[in-house]
């Protein structure tokens, strides 16, 4: 490889490096992002659903326990079934799974306009080891 191939490629990964920058900053713009955002911030900063979650998280350790030692029962999942729902019932926490759906929805339509002049799945391709 010459100097100049050297110099050639080097300003093309540049150049598609600040194409990604720029279009990390463009999607920080997106109302989708900016609303996803908001939602999180939301979902941390309220004691509430904080302690739902920390009530969920509890329980679905205990039933991974029983689980592993085959002691689960049909009545525990129902109980990790409605700690989840009780936490999602909480209004925070049910904009936040909105606007997460909403977010991953504008993803993965990037991720296609991305792929397409690739022909692959860029965000499958580039993330995972071991597809099948």
């Amino acid at each position: 490889m010459s100097v100049d191939s050297d110099a050639a490629a080097a300003t093309e990964t540049t150049d598609a490096e600040a194409l990604a920058r720029q279009l990390g900053e463009a999607i920080t713009e997106l109302p989708e992002y900016q609303a996803f955002e908001e939602a999180k911030r939301n979902v941390e900063t309220s004691e509430e659903v904080q302690e739902r979650i920390g009530e969920f998280e509890e329980i679905r350790q205990e039933f991974m326990l029983a689980r592993q030692t085959g002691d689960a029962t049909q009545e525990d999942v129902e109980r990790v079934q409605e700690a989840q729902a009780h936490l999602h019932d909480h209004p925070a926490m049910a904009e936040y799974l909105d606007a997460q759906d909403a977010v991953q929805e504008t993803f993965e339509s990037l991720n296609d306009v991305i792929s397409e002049p690739l022909e692959v799945d860029f965000v499958g391709e580039s993330g995972a080891c071991c597809q099948d």
